[in-house]
């Protein structure tokens, strides 16, 4: 049986606008539905509340959260939100309809996925989430299932319901949001304040379960999974999938390390790394099937992630003076010699020269054999794994493999924790003799600077003072304040003199100036009006057409923008409409008509009607004369007097 005939919104439409096609999922807050705009008439996704949760305050705020967080992301990897409201219980985002599937629907199908195709997909989800996390938010709950993969290829990042603004704290009251599976640590065991880089957690989650095809955490009930989360490291890819280049299982360690200051602050950082990862691939590494491929052999006409485009953003490594594969350096069958020049032709001088060349041939092969031999013997050794090492296990490994300690210097490092190696010279993997020395680069942690005090700044100099201490200027809100002139920054959060580690946001407080109540001026002279409104410390426009107006006499104010009441800023502009005065309309004459028959010729002419009897028209039904004879005009909507005799 078909279950979207038994929904009862499939058909209907929504706020007079959105006709509702076809169900296309169901979520633990709200149904997505394909729906053409009517007046655009174009197709959309429609995400609606469940009816129960609308009556909820807390989750109506986080839905709509969701759209204007999201609305402010114009980035081409997030699905864009159109519009959002409210018809009868039903609360509903309009969003971008993307014809294709899941993540999710790609990992079911093929299994583990080919290095490059996993870059393919991870890249782009950074790009949407560092635009993000630069803009001030975290996503909270990233997963396979809200990465949307295009039938054209694109990929683009959903479902931002648990977002909320960086350095903000959320009452959950207890309660952990997201997926258990994704759910980095500090989301476990400290609800709240997580940061962006529970979103770099989550997607190196990910990551590993696209070049694997299972999670890395595994359990009978979601508290083992959480426990794991707290307590073990996630592995490396290779220990899953034999092969896989060390570059992979260290852009897994460091998006996925238990310790938040260790990872990238947020996906910019990351997506930095995976660039950097894919460099240090070959084609025959990105382009390796691995054996938990649910389809070995398939056309790639079929294989949805083999049509995904590198993003544009991404530089594309060019194939030249590509690194070698270190699987590969070693077989003497990569070191063949080419074939020698062709020898000057000489005259024979008889069979004497047979032995000499038999001699001389010998002598080549054996030399051709030595090189060889002494290519590939003991005298070289290869760089080991020492990245994100201990500097003490680092010149451990070094002298196991018979090298020396060369250089050691210290720099900043975001990602690698303090003590532990960032890059080596030459780098890992790297043949070289033994006995020679690798210098080593050692991480002296994140780079920590002081927020500095920027209140009274303009917002442009706020922005360049932040940015010159390291600091990325974040979200933006405006209030009322009696002290800080408009459009000077009030505060900032975290406060001035707060650590943080470079790189972070700021989100700024701006001043809108000091708050004016806006009086009431609507019936005064425009000299008057003027008078009150500029003492207030306001600006005045009046409005090119006057307005007609039954309660207001000609050049009084007949409406004001803003209202009365509501509060404006010192220097803001009120437009005054002025009155024109009533309507003047021609007055019928009914003298000598039916009572009932005169009353409503004058209603119908635009008037309210009185009833004069007196004593003698008690019984009367005949208009024996009018307050304002026929003919004449009056304001519409004014009372004409009727007497009945």
């Amino acid at each position: 049986m078909d279950t979207t005939l038994q929904d009862p919104l499939v058909g209907q439409v929504l706020d007079g606008r959105y006709r509702v096609e076809a169900r296309i999922a169901v979520g633990g807050m709200a149904t997505v539905y394909r729906a053409v705009d009517t007046r655009l008439d174009r197709v959309l996704a429609l995400k609606v509340m469940h009816p129960g949760l609308a009556a909820d305050g807390t989750f109506v705020d986080r839905f709509i959260r969701e759209a204007k967080s999201v609305a402010r992301l114009a980035h081409p990897n997030v699905v864009q939100v159109f519009d959002q409201g409210t018809d009868g219980s039903y609360v509903y985002l309009a969003m971008e309809y993307i014809a294709g599937c899941t993540l999710r629907d790609v990992l079911r199908e093929r299994g583990a996925l080919q290095p490059r195709a996993a870059l393919d997909i991870l890249e782009p989800v950074l790009a949407a989430l560092g635009a993000a996390h630069r803009a001030g938010f975290v996503h909270r709950d990233m997963k396979p299932e809200n990465v949307l993969i295009g039938d054209d290829g694109r990929v683009k990042v959903a479902d931002f319901g648990l977002v909320r603004s960086v350095d903000s704290v959320t009452n959950t009251t207890g309660a952990v949001l997201g997926t258990v599976s994704y759910l980095a640590p500090e989301q476990i065991d400290q609800p709240g304040a997580a940061d962006a880089r529970v979103d770099v957690y989550a997607c190196g989650v990910v990551l590993y379960e696209m070049l694997t095809g299972e999670k890395p955490h595994d359990g009978d009930s979601p508290a083992i999974v959480l426990y794991k989360h707290l307590h073990e490291d996630v592995p490396p890819p290779s220990a899953v999938v034999p092969g896989l280049p060390y570059a992979l299982d260290a852009l897994v360690a460091s998006a996925t390390a238990r310790t938040p200051d260790v990872r990238p602050y947020d996906a910019v950082a990351l997506l930095a790394e995976a660039r950097e990862a894919r460099a240090a691939l070959s084609e025959e590494q990105l382009d390796a099937l691995p054996p938990q491929a649910l389809s070995a052999e398939h056309d790639n006409a079929e294989d949805r992630t083999s049509v995904i485009p590198r993003s544009l953003t991404v530089p594309r490594p060019l194939p030249v003076n590509e690194p070698e594969d270190p699987a590969l350096a070693n077989r003497t069958s990569r070191f063949e010699l080419p074939p020698p020049p062709p020898t000057p032709s000489r005259p024979r001088r008889g069979l004497a020269r047979g032995p000499l060349a038999a001699v001389v041939g010998v002598l080549l092969l054996l030399g051709v054999g030595v090189g060889v031999w002494y290519i590939n013997s003991g005298q070289f050794t290869r760089v080991p794994a020492l990245l994100s090492q201990p500097e003490a296990k680092a010149k451990e490994r070094l002298a196991d493999a018979g090298l020396e300690v060369g250089e050691v210097e210290r720099a900043f490092s975001d990602t690698i924790k303090r003590g532990r190696v960032i890059s080596t010279d030459p780098e890992v993997g790297s043949r070289i003799r033994q006995n020679s020395s690798v210098n080593l680069v050692v991480s002296k942690g994140p780079q920590v600077v002081k927020v500095p005090d920027v209140g009274g700044y303009s917002l442009d100099k706020a922005r360049e003072r932040l940015k010159a201490e390291g600091l990325e200027p974040g979200m933006v809100t405006r209030e009322f304040d009696d002290t800080v002139p408009r459009g000077f920054v009030v505060s900032t959060t975290p406060q001035a003199g707060t650590e943080r580690r470079s790189g972070s946001a700021v989100a700024l407080v701006v001043s809108k100036g000091r708050p004016v109540d806006v009086p009431d001026v609507t019936g005064e002279n425009l000299e008057d009006a003027k008078e009150e409104l500029e003492e207030a410390g306001l600006k005045v426009k009046v409005a090119d057409e006057p307005v007609t107006s039954a309660e207001f006499d000609k050049g009084e104010v007949a409406a004001q923008t803003p209202e009365p009441g509501s509060q404006a800023v010192s220097g803001d502009t009120v437009t005054l409409t002025l009155s024109k005065g009533p309507e003047m309309v021609e007055v019928p004459d009914v003298v000598g008509e039916k009572v009932d028959d005169a009353k409503a010729e004058l209603e119908a002419a635009g008037f309210q009607v009185d009833e004069d009897r007196g004593l003698l028209g008690l019984f009367g039904d005949t208009v024996e004369s009018q307050s304002v004879e026929g003919g004449e005009t009056a304001p519409k909507g004014s009372t004409i007097t009727i007497k009945i005799r």
